[in-house]
């Protein structure tokens, strides 16, 4: 249905689109046990639309053993060709993750939450979604001491391709409790550009700029945090020309382009998988559903 809106209201025709990208909300992501499972059923999508789908794209990565994620850094890759490098495009979401980029060299991986455990605190102590441009955090003092013990876990000391389950870190969402509403998001917002900061240890030279997607481009106390910690330009992905709030479905639909081709969605230094690997899976429309 979404998709098929998403059409109409841009008087895009079905003969005009050649291929349809689905990759739907994750819901369960455990590489370590060779599973991830995303919502969207490829079939019912391509009978819908009457175009053939791809989807499951994590799954071959996944079961040769690599970690699923992340898979955007392949599209990072080609749209910053003609930058200046080393380049790292860094995605603020639910949880952080960054792409690392130096000609045909690209290192990719999570980060640690970014936005997730914010946005949990503020629907627990205020009722609203998120931080709007991070006034509350900006209003607060961090607690050195909970963000020195949110960093002291296994995760930010492995060595990449490494990723991470939205809810890995809520054990430990209640160590800002005692604090004030300011006060714990500004804690919460520390850790997240701490954490994005170790993500340096991690790659082999100092990028000389740092381009960010996702709704955390938007928080102004995060941007200003990571500017003032890396000690390089921190730039909205549309300082380079970039739709930071399409740039995923975009990537999608290339790598579903990709996956048509047999081309490689996913590489050793991206997801740890064993050797450059295509994915995803074809759906051929059977019937045209009204």
């Amino acid at each position: 249905g979404a998709i098929a809106a998403f059409m109409a209201e841009h008087g895009l025709a079905r003969d005009r689109v050649g291929l349809v990208g689905l990759h739907g909300q994750t819901v369960y992501h455990r590489p370590e046990t060779r599973f991830t499972r995303q919502l969207g059923i490829g079939q019912r999508v391509a009978d819908r639309l009457d175009i053939e789908t791809i989807n499951r794209f994590r799954h071959a990565d996944v079961a040769a053993g690599g970690e699923g994620a992340p898979f955007a850094p392949l599209y990072h890759r080609a749209l910053a060709a003609g930058l200046t490098q080393p380049v790292m495009v860094l995605n603020l979401g639910g949880v952080g993750n960054v792409t690392y980029i130096d000609g045909d060299m690209v290192i990719a991986f999570d980060t640690g939450p970014a936005s997730a455990l914010l946005d949990d605190f503020m629907l627990r102590r205020r009722g609203q979604p998120y931080d709007e441009g991070g006034r509350l955090a900006a209003s607060g003092k961090a607690d050195a001491g909970l963000v020195a013990a949110f960093l002291d876990n296994p995760f930010f000391r492995r060595k990449p391709p490494k990723s991470l389950d939205r809810n890995e870190f809520h054990g430990r969402a209640g160590l800002v409790d005692k604090l004030s509403d300011a006060d714990g998001a500004a804690t919460l917002a520390a850790f997240t550009v701490e954490s994005v900061a170790a993500a340096l240890d991690h790659v082999p030279s100092r990028p000389k700029r740092w381009l960010v997607t996702g709704g955390g481009r938007e928080n102004a106390t995060f941007m200003g945090l990571l500017a003032r910690r890396l000690g390089v330009p921190v730039e909205p992905v549309e300082a380079v020309g970039w739709n930071g709030d399409h740039i995923e479905a975009q990537c999608f639909g290339y790598l579903a382009v990709r996956s048509r081709r047999g081309l490689p969605l996913s590489l050793p230094t991206t997801t740890g998988v064993p050797q450059p690997m295509t994915g995803g899976e074809l759906w051929r429309p059977v019937r045209a559903v009204a």
